[in-house]
């Protein structure tokens, strides 16, 4: 079911955003070569913790950590670990997410790990931008699919491919609720924008083909070709006024 949410749902969600904008800036911090992704993960829960938030990621359906941690290849879905260390050169998709008082909120972020090559600098630039294009499109009156077809059109200018299989999502008391985002698709089609819609969109763009494997741990998602991925995330609300983006940090 398809819920649209008062302001002051909206603004229980904006204070869950704050706490994951603040997440992303201490993981951004936590992220630097010699550190494992277990590090990271370790600094997102102290900031879950002082700010009286809980995690969505924590245990749903069994994930093992508060944020999901997806270095260079891995698309979504990395489990932090010890055994992961990060060198100069990599980069890491950090997902991160918060509940205050039973409304949530989502965003993702890839980084640089020290310096990296251009294709990855480009890879990352693009994939910002894709959300970025996408985010524009979050008005009344628009359609879904002009959400998907704005990231769509931006990846593939650059030579880039849309992941297919992992897609954005509607959120609220929920971390995953209707409907679902794609990353792609023809613009003009698809649910209408309507005031209170709030939107998880999320493009996955990798450097080569869109086709994707899941590793042995069930979780970690992969691009089969093993170049290089980017994800970036925000929640945001459809409003009167336009694309209300409620995990900034301000």
């Amino acid at each position: 079911m398809i819920t649209r949410k008062t302001a002051d749902q909206i603004a229980l969600m904006r204070r869950a955003g704050k706490v994951v904008a603040e997440m992303h800036e201490e993981c951004i911090r936590a992220s630097k070569p010699g550190a494992t992704t277990a590090d990271v993960d370790a600094v997102a829960r102290d900031v879950i913790e002082r700010r009286g938030a809980r995690s969505n990621f924590l245990g749903y359906h069994g994930f093992p950590a508060v944020v999901c941690t997806s270095p260079n290849h891995v698309i979504v879905h990395g489990i932090p670990t010890e055994a992961v260390v990060l060198e100069e050169g990599d980069i890491l998709s950090i997902d991160c997410g918060a509940i205050i008082e039973g409304w949530h909120a989502d965003a993702a972020i890839t980084v640089p790990i020290g310096e990296i090559d251009a294709d990855s600098k480009r890879l990352i630039e693009v994939t910002r931008a894709s959300l970025e294009a996408a985010i524009d499109q979050v008005v009344v009156g628009s359609r879904l699919g002009d959400v998907g077809a704005a990231v769509e059109a931006v990846a593939v200018e650059a030579g880039f491919s849309v992941v297919r299989e992992y897609v954005g999502h509607g959120i609220g008391t929920a971390m995953h609720e209707e409907p679902q985002v794609p990353n792609y698709g023809p613009p003009g089609r698809g649910l209408k924008l309507k005031e209170g819609l709030v939107l998880a969109i999320e493009p996955m763009v990798n450097a080569g083909g869109p086709e994707t494997e899941v590793l042995d741990d069930g979780w970690t998602v992969v691009t089969r070709d093993g170049r290089r991925s980017a994800h970036f995330e925000h929640t945001i609300a459809v409003t009167e006024h336009g694309p209300d983006v409620l995990t900034l940090p301000w």
